[in-house]
């Protein structure tokens, strides 16, 4: 039996003045009483009642004791009324943390809305594009594009990442639209180089089947910042394979314009997700976010299966290569 289960016994006895009283508030039996406090007593070294076959008198020491006891139990169960308040009411501080690109251009158009709705909240926002143990840094959530396997971690898919093959209209009006495998040999390409691994993002080309196939391309440009990378294609320096959340712009404006339909890496759990701590009660700071980042996405056509790029049809439908 532990200390807090003793206690609540302890407190009944001294309400009801009897092992009796106690066991029938706390729903259990005399024995179960006698024994705790006997235990009670035992830890302590001193005597909390003066048995008798009439009568249970507190001592001195055991009145000390309640006094202390009852206090410490009032603490402990506001401190519990608190914290499940602040749970059920979104407030405080919510840290997040989010890749640099995403952060820009998908989630700082949201956070006005957000801090309208939920004023209780305030926000902490931490843009970086390496995988950052969030709890050794105390973050409460996390957007990244895939994610660490992790038991200690949850991992909540916000949308897949759709890849699409972009340039811009003045880049072919004057190098003109590639039409076969030798064509793209001779066309300038945006690489990108991934931070966390220093190596070149691959470029897929659909074969003639339409299947996408990893395709050997000699790069003209590296960067290894995706806004940089867009306007740089943008700017007419050459095709680059940009995610949707980097293309969407571009397309939109009139900037980009693409070649293909979008396709997903050939990885398993490509995608954007929520990256958060497992625990068994998600406050609600955090519960709120994700659920309003998800509803706004939506509105955005993106949900956890598919983006607004299922649905975009390419401008120039380029002959596949080979």
């Amino acid at each position: 039996m532990d200390k807090m289960r003793h206690l609540e016994l302890f407190l009944a006895t001294c309400n009801g003045g009897s092992f009796a009283a106690a066991a029938r508030t706390c729903s259990t039996d005399p024995s179960t009483v006698s024994k705790a406090i006997s235990r009670l007593e035992s830890d302590l070294g001193f005597t909390l009642f003066q048995r008798s076959t009439r009568q249970l008198r507190i001592t001195a020491a055991g009145q000390r004791y309640a006094r202390t006891a009852r206090s410490a139990l009032q603490d402990l169960a506001s401190c519990e009324a608190e914290l499940k308040q602040s749970n059920d009411s979104p407030s405080g501080t919510l840290r997040i943390s989010a890749g640099v690109c995403y952060g820009h251009l998908y989630l700082r158009p949201l956070l006005s809305a957000f801090c309208k709705r939920y004023p209780s909240i305030r926000l902490e926002l931490e843009l970086n594009d390496l995988h950052v143990d969030i709890l050794e840094h105390d973050i409460d959530l996390a957007l990244r594009t895939g994610y660490v396997k992790d038991s200690r971690l949850v991992a909540r898919r916000l949308s897949p990442m759709d890849f699409l093959t972009c340039v811009s209209p003045q880049y072919l009006e004057q190098h003109g639209t590639p039409r076969c495998a030798e064509d793209f040999q001779q066309h300038q390409w945006i690489g990108f180089r991934i931070k966390e691994t220093l190596e070149l993002q691959p470029i897929f080309l659909p074969d003639a089947h339409g299947e996408y196939q990893p395709y050997e391309l000699e790069r003209s440009l590296i960067t290894d910042d995706g806004e940089a990378m867009a306007y740089m294609c943008a700017d007419g320096l050459g095709f680059a394979q940009l995610p949707h959340f980097l293309a969407k712009q571009g397309l939109s404006s009139g900037a980009l314009v693409s070649l293909y339909p979008c396709f997903v890496l050939p990885q398993p759990d490509s995608g954007v997700f929520a990256i958060y701590p497992k625990r068994e009660y998600l406050p609600a700071k955090v519960r709120v976010f994700i659920e309003f980042l998800t509803a706004s996405l939506l509105t955005m056509g993106e949900s956890a299966n598919r983006t607004w790029a299922r649905d975009w049809e390419p401008a120039i439908k380029a002959a596949p290569p080979g």
